[in-house]
């Protein structure tokens, strides 16, 4: 089941989230967040009128998907940043395509144009996703994060919709 994230799910998002700042160059956080800091992140990208998502299984909060202003300026304001993140035990089974894509429908009814998802680099698995909903690469920067000790890549992909 998909569904709109509640403040209540704020522990399970930050139970999904914070094995990713600890162990990966997925995120560029580099300290765990509290149920506190991801409820006041919900409540911001709901608040800006944009979509959170969470993937239940069995009642339990196994993932999440929310799209992010891309930029502060108004005219940017038809484009979002979007972003997927998988209990660790979930990942390689469609649950990241099926939350992706429930996204991207929700941001179709809400009239944006691009979707941009930035991916730290080497991370095959998130651009095999990417590009299986039709994200086309537009842009790689070296080096721009450092994490454990070393310098990451970011690429960019984007999805551009025909309106």
């Amino acid at each position: 089941m998909i569904r709109p994230a509640t403040p209540q799910d704020a522990a399970d998002l930050a139970a999904i989230y914070n094995p990713y700042i600890e162990k990966t160059i997925i995120t560029f956080e580099e300290q765990a967040i509290t149920p506190a800091d991801i409820a006041q992140r919900v409540t911001e990208v709901q608040s800006a009128e944009l979509p959170w998502l969470v993937a239940e299984i069995g009642g339990r909060v196994v993932g999440y998907a929310y799209a992010s202003k891309w930029k502060g300026r108004c005219a940017y304001r038809y484009s979002v940043e979007s972003t997927v993140y998988l209990n660790e035990s979930q990942t390689g089974k469609g649950l990241g395509t099926q939350l992706y894509r429930a996204l991207l429908n929700e941001l179709a009814g809400r009239k944006i144009h691009a979707v941009i998802g930035g991916i730290a680099l080497p991370n095959e698995a998130s651009v095999k996703l990417h590009e299986r909903l039709g994200f086309k690469k537009v842009a790689h920067f070296p080096e721009v994060g450092f994490k454990f000790g070393r310098w990451v890549d970011v690429g960019y992909w984007q999805l551009t919709s025909g309106a």
